[in-house]
């Protein structure tokens, strides 16, 4: 969770993170992501903690819960009040970063890498010079982690996604990261564990939408 939370604010640029007795604070700066907490070993006392400091629209939670789990919705959503909405539950993910081919790409397609500061990203794109897919990872020392990954809907099972991760995973490696960090959603968790990522366990995103309510 550490490696993840150092190598997201480098590839969000948001802030350094700021250590709360139950995790992290991270500032944004976005209109729909203004901050977010992160809490680790969670259980009903440290949400709600974090909770109760998330009293504006835009802040988001991170929770994660101190064993592995599988499906944390149910628990996690019912120490919070309706205020509160949970994205679907996503799964930490790692691996080893070792020197990898990006592999072929179909006919017409075209692979770009670059580096900016500590972020590294890729793109395809389509035949027609559209986005086809891409993504970045933010280099923190040894850590690199995986973020915003997509390939578009019109070119999807075409084996874009395992491209992009390949090429990002080579380019961390050239800029000094040994290991790797993810978030992946049920879909991706299947693309990067055919790639040889390791699940770890499910957390849970929830946003603020609207002000704080009386407590149940």
């Amino acid at each position: 969770m550490e490696d993840w939370v150092s190598g997201w604010v480098v590839s969000r640029g948001a802030s350094d993170p700021v250590a709360q007795p139950w995790g992290w604070t991270i500032d944004v700066g976005q209109v729909n992501q203004v901050s977010r907490h992160v809490v680790v070993d969670a259980d009903e006392v440290r949400v709600r903690e974090a909770a109760a400091l998330a009293q504006g629209e835009g802040w988001w939670l991170k929770v994660f819960l101190p064993e592995r789990c599988e499906a944390p919705e149910a628990q996690v959503c019912a120490w919070l009040g309706q205020e509160w909405t949970s994205d679907e539950a996503a799964f930490l993910m790692s691996a080893d970063l070792a020197p990898i081919t990006p592999g072929t790409l179909p006919a017409g397609y075209v692979l770009r890498t670059w580096t900016r500061g500590d972020v590294v990203r890729v793109l395809i794109a389509a035949p027609d010079g559209s986005l086809a897919a891409r993504g970045q990872m933010g280099v923190a020392g040894e850590v690199a982690v995986a973020d915003q990954i997509l390939t578009t809907p019109a070119h999807r099972r075409r084996g874009l996604g395992s491209v992009v991760m390949r090429a990002l995973q080579q380019q961390a490696l050239v800029s000094g990261a040994t290991r790797a960090v993810l978030g992946a959603t049920t879909e991706g968790r299947a693309l990067y564990e055919s790639l040889g990522w390791r699940t770890h366990t499910a957390f849970l995103s929830l946003c603020r939408t609207t002000g704080p309510t009386e407590p149940r």
